[in-house]
């Protein structure tokens, strides 16, 4: 159990209108571009590789239940209902995305089309995080429970040659937790599972309270040492790295404390380190991760990098009036989301200030994605919505196009941006030979009104394909 404060007593993200903390509430590119050779009687020149060109190749996979693909977050804005890309060690893929009789999970080739029939997790409410095996999948979701909130319980599911091999809830009772909305990281090391939700107090000290859980399992479903029952609170955003020893490095995004966390084995305490200060209540974060924001990749030489959207710092001090000492008030530099990219230099401590990709505070920037590109560059995406009204931490805009760009682990561009018709809708998978993989649903994204309503459906995704 970590020495993380409370949060404040009041609903968590998904309500439908943000909410500000309350004064003194309870303690809660590898292209070597310009690179100079030598060759024998010949004077020296410089070699200029083309750029990459960022091609994006799609294949259609049709489903046999309907897809809302949309949801309402913050202020009833447009959010991609997440869907999570897998790659199993023997390279073949899965794809878990919602529908009204559970979470399906449909198997792929390596090329993108379908291997067989989905398999349904019944009664599962959410996709939290997917890990591919060979044999079948292992799925963080959420699935009817008994408690005094009438709320869900977090699980994780493993599925084997086709049939549900184990489940475990991962809240209840016994640990007076629920879990509404997961907002959910889910990592594998080769032995053990890390699953990262966002937890609901449900009896003893955190009663009607929301922080964030690590639990780790074993293979076989069983509950390990290690992680914590209450982290960083609220948690606006999860990030979860597995590593072959020791903790899951993690990340949150901590509302009362205003800023990205360090949370890597100690949840959030005060002492957490800070990757950037933030105002962060419910819903000015730019996005949750990992289902709308982020991400957190690892390089070769043990360095770490997650983008998201960032509305900047204009100043940044404890908050005077907060009695515990732990409340921050951040004023941001905008009323906009820029596109930022924080880097840590191992998993216990961030690395020099926020790299900016973006500066255009006319214009919002949502989605914000990032991913392993090569041997040593980064793919960061966004969506971006011109003319932005802001109100409340979210915007509204007009939609004008999914843009990718290559950076180094310096932060240094690679390329210029390239819009693309595809949308990044979840959790991209990193094939072996580099290629990057995901599912989306194929339809025009439009950001000039709240959802109000139901949500469209798609009988179709589309497979995404991006070669390094």
């Amino acid at each position: 159990m970590t020495s993380a404060p409370l949060p404040r007593t009041s609903a968590h993200r998904r309500t439908h209108a943000a909410r500000k903390p309350l004064i003194g509430g309870l303690a809660a590119v590898g292209l070597l571009a310009g690179a100079w050779y030598a060759t024998a009687g010949a004077a020296t020149t410089t070699a200029t590789p083309a750029a990459p060109t960022l091609a994006v190749t799609n294949t259609s996979v049709t489903l046999p239940a309907k897809f809302s693909y949309l949801s309402a977050g913050y202020n009833n804005m447009r959010e991609w209902t997440r869907t999570a890309t897998a790659v199993a060690p023997n390279g073949t893929l899965r794809v878990a995305w919602p529908a009204s009789d559970g979470v399906h999970v449909t198997p792929l080739t390596s090329a993108g089309k379908r291997a067989g029939g989905d398999a349904i997790v019944k009664g599962a409410k959410e996709v939290g995080g997917l890990v591919a095996h060979s044999d079948g999948f292992a799925l963080l979701t959420r699935v009817a429970d008994t408690n005094k909130w009438k709320e869900t319980a977090a699980a994780l599911v493993r599925f084997s040659q086709g049939k549900e091999a184990w489940r475990t809830k991962l809240t209840g009772t016994a640990s007076n937790d629920t879990s509404p909305t997961l907002d959910g990281q889910l990592t594998w090391n080769g032995t053990k599972y890390g699953a990262y939700f966002v937890v609901h107090g449900a009896g003893g000290f955190a009663d009607g309270h929301f922080g964030d859980k690590l639990s780790y399992l074993s293979a076989k479903g069983a509950k390990l040492s290690g992680g914590w029952g209450w982290g960083c609170s609220h948690n606006e955003g999860i990030a979860l790295h597995a590593e072959p020893t020791g903790a899951f490095t993690s990340l949150c995004f901590d509302d009362w404390r205003s800023s990205l966390f360090v949370s890597t084995g100690i949840g959030a305490p005060d002492n957490a380190p800070a990757v950037q200060r933030e105002q962060c209540w419910a819903g000015y974060c730019g996005g949750t991760y990992a289902g709308r924001t982020g991400d957190l990749v690892k390089s070769s030489t043990g360095r770490y990098a997650t983008a998201y959207g960032s509305r900047g710092s204009a100043s940044a001090a404890k908050n005077p009036d907060d009695s515990s000492g732990r409340g921050w008030t951040v004023k941001p530099r905008w009323s906009t989301h820029q596109v930022a990219v924080s880097f840590l230099k191992n998993r216990n401590s961030p690395a020099g200030k926020a790299i900016y990709l973006t500066n255009a505070p006319g214009t919002e920037h949502v989605n914000v994605r990032v991913a392993p590109y090569g041997k040593d560059r980064l793919l960061v995406s966004w969506e971006s919505l011109k003319n932005a009204k802001c109100a409340s931490g979210t915007c509204t805009g007009t939609f004008t196009g999914t843009h990718l760009r290559l950076i180094d682990w310096n932060g240094a561009f690679k390329t210029p941006d390239k819009v693309v018709q595809a949308h990044i809708t979840g959790d991209i998978a990193a094939l072996k030979d580099g290629s990057l993989t995901w599912a989306y649903a194929p339809v025009t994204p439009s950001y000039a009104t709240p959802l109000n309503g139901a949500s469209p459906t798609t009988a179709t995704l589309r497979i995404a394909r991006l070669a390094p």
